[in-house]
């Protein structure tokens, strides 16, 4: 029997009602399914029950995926990764109109969304995410202009994703039982045109101000475009602070800076 390894962030879902109701947000019958991290394959169980077209589970964990492999060998429509899902390549693997389904490990979750927000080619292969997090972040995924969970992830996540439903978890839910509350988040890609060229820039922008979130934005704009940013931002307050800022001025700042 293998146990949780905190180095992964493994905490396996073990309620079967939760379970069903993760897999309940969208239709998936005859539709590409991708598992990020499936561990024992308790999701994947279910997913699989509901026949879909094929199923992609990327395990990092050499154990657990050889375990994976021997559990759903009678299947022939899943393929296992034993894969890092930060190293994973998702717009060569997956196919078009792919829903991903994942329990993501908390120490790298974030990431794992960012990576998925950055694919190269948008709209993206993937039509849905639904994927848990820790509460605490899911909250600063979705957080709106004006609250205390408003910042560079939900700014970020806003671009290109539109936040469709959510729902809470309780630790108990858990084996091991991990000592935070977690969410269940369903989001979808925006169907955008690419107003910034590139989302590295966005991501490069809002690291910025924010890692002065204490101070003005006019150390921030000076700090981005030296001489050139009074006759850039004549309109804009250069007092307030990076949250006084809407997503829709960091999509122009971001704009601005492209094409100087």
């Amino acid at each position: 029997m293998q146990f949780a390894k905190k180095s992964l962030g493994q905490n396996f879902l073990t309620d079967q009602n939760i379970l069903k109701k993760i897999i309940s947000l969208k239709d998936i019958a005859n539709r590409e399914i991708l598992e990020i991290g499936p561990g024992k394959g308790a999701l994947t169980k279910y997913i699989l029950s509901q026949k879909p077209k094929s199923l992609i589970v990327i395990e990092k964990d050499n154990l657990f995926a050889k375990e994976l492999v021997f559990k759903f060998k009678k299947e022939k429509n899943i393929k296992v990764f034993n894969k890092d899902v930060l190293k994973f390549n998702f717009d060569k693997i997956i196919k078009k109109n792919t829903i991903i389904f994942g329990n993501l490990p908390y120490n790298i979750s974030s990431q794992i969304l960012i990576k998925l927000i950055k694919s190269q080619v948008w709209p993206p292969k993937f039509t849905d995410l639904i994927l848990m997090f820790q509460k605490e972040m899911a909250q600063r995924i979705i957080g709106k202009f004006g609250t205390k969970d408003y910042g560079r992830l939900s700014i970020l996540s806003n671009y290109r994703l539109k936040y469709k439903e959510k729902f809470n978890v309780s630790p108990n839910c858990f084996f091991p039982k991990p000592k935070i509350n977690s969410t269940v988040l369903h989001l979808q890609p925006k169907n955008r045109k690419n107003e910034i060229r590139k989302i590295e820039n966005l991501e490069k922008i809002t690291s910025i101000f924010f890692s002065q979130r204490r101070k003005m934005i006019k150390q921030s704009i000076k700090k981005i475009f030296k001489k050139k940013s009074s006759d850039l931002f004549y309109n804009l307050d250069l007092k307030l602070r990076p949250e006084n800022l809407t997503p829709d001025q960091y999509y122009d700042i971001t704009k601005k800076y492209e094409l100087n």
